[in-house]
């Protein structure tokens, strides 16, 4: 039978308790806080690839936290077991309820593992295309070329087809142009590989290619085809486009027409 005494030592006992739990709790952010910022001083992690780098920092958070939960209910006194129980039955109803969630999870832990795209590379993928700027435990973010950023779930990045247009040094620059029929093609090809030759930025292996392609009627297509390294693409496809147009002009090919017969990227 409860009395007064015994009633008060219990609430005093719990009292003490919950100030213990709630040390531990503001004591233990602080330090999960210096040991994030200690690991950021330390660059531990800026030897990995950035988006390797902020997924392994997220899960040290999330472990760290786990820890201190754990230490706090072992303070308030709650039996182990019954926390477990209660875990696991929550841990199947949360499951049932976030299975789009859990994809996701599941999703970036494979984009760590198989790796198709990294940050700071240019994809396309799930119907979005841009920079990646960051890849998260659940989401991976891009950034278009308009400066908008895409936040794509990783369950559905992993389901996509995806396009990496930096994951190899060089790329190969496609250009078809026009010129009137009857033009004469020897001239043409030498004056479109003369510019190509002449750029800078455009690699002499795999050496340039110009070639009559096609034609209809009224004017022959000739394709100019020139492999640059990956960062210097626009460069070389805007370049190329206006000086293979101004020489053919020069050279006094008619109507010159400039236009792309595949997508660029």
């Amino acid at each position: 039978m409860f009395t007064i005494t015994s009633l008060g030592t219990l609430l005093s006992s719990a009292l003490i308790r919950v100030v213990e739990a709630l040390i531990i709790w503001f004591v233990g952010k602080y330090v999960i806080a210096r040991i994030l910022a200690a690991v950021d001083k330390t660059g531990a992690l800026g030897k990995l690839d950035a988006s390797v780098a902020g997924f392994a920092r997220n899960g040290i958070r999330v472990l760290l936290y786990v820890i201190l939960i754990v230490a706090i209910i072992s303070v308030l006194g709650v039996p182990m077991a019954s926390v477990i129980t209660v875990l696991a039955s929550a841990g199947v109803a949360v499951g049932m309820a976030m299975q789009g969630s859990l994809s996701n999870l599941a999703g970036g832990l494979m984009l760590m593992i198989f790796r198709p795209f990294s940050v700071g590379q240019y994809i396309n993928a799930a119907g979005a295309e841009g920079v990646v700027k960051a890849i998260n435990l659940f989401y991976t973010v891009l950034t278009t070329v308009d400066n908008k950023d895409i936040t794509i779930p990783n369950g559905s990045l992993m389901n996509a087809n995806v396009t990496n247009f930096s994951s190899e040094p060089t790329r190969r620059v496609d250009l078809t142009f026009g010129a009137a029929k009857g033009t004469d093609v020897e001239l043409v090809t030498k004056t479109m590989l003369a510019v190509m030759q002449k750029n800078d930025k455009v690699l002499e292996d795999p050496e340039p290619f110009a070639k009559l392609s096609g034609g209809t009627n009224e004017a022959m297509e000739f394709t100019a085809r020139a492999w640059c390294a990956s960062a210097d693409y626009w460069d070389v496809y805007f370049g190329l486009t206006k000086e293979i147009t101004e020489a053919l002009g020069a050279a006094g090919v008619q109507a010159p027409a400039a236009r792309v017969i595949t997508e660029a990227k």
